[in-house]
């Protein structure tokens, strides 16, 4: 996919990192800690990024995510956001995408909880073909 990317963050638990190595779409990810190097971002990307916060809409940025959204070049190139979660929070689930779509005005591509599923897996990589595709008209 020329000029179309996916940035993902993931925390420790590695979650979303295993659900974009099951993508097996190119992807770069934003660092956990602060203090190594940010990704350069110089194409279209779509953001994928679990939700934290245990339920609220305060602290459901992971702090890493922000500081990378609030760099312009990044925001500039920034399509459109998937975003995990736990069902277990009823209405917050998956609430970090709601947010990055409304603050970044991208759209809310998919939502899946925890590791996500197989369905989860191809919905996303269809998705992912048809957005790009869109885009590119």
């Amino acid at each position: 996919m020329k000029n179309q990317s996916l940035i993902y963050y993931s925390s420790k638990s590695e979650n979303c990192h295993r659900f974009v190595q099951k993508l097996s779409f190119p992807a770069t990810r934003i660092p956990i800690d602060r203090n190594e190097i940010l990704p350069n971002v110089t194409q279209s990307y779509v953001l994928l990024l679990p939700t934290y916060g245990g339920g609220g809409t305060t602290g459901a940025v992971p702090k890493a995510v922000t500081y990378f959204l609030n760099q312009p070049q990044n925001r500039k190139f920034l399509r459109g956001v998937i975003a995990s979660g736990n069902n277990n929070f009823g209405e917050t689930y998956a609430i970090v995408g709601n947010i990055i779509s409304a603050k970044c005005q991208v759209p809310l591509l998919y939502r899946f909880e925890l590791l996500g599923t197989e369905r989860d897996l191809q919905q996303v990589r269809q998705g992912l073909q048809q957005f790009w595709q869109q885009q590119m008209q």
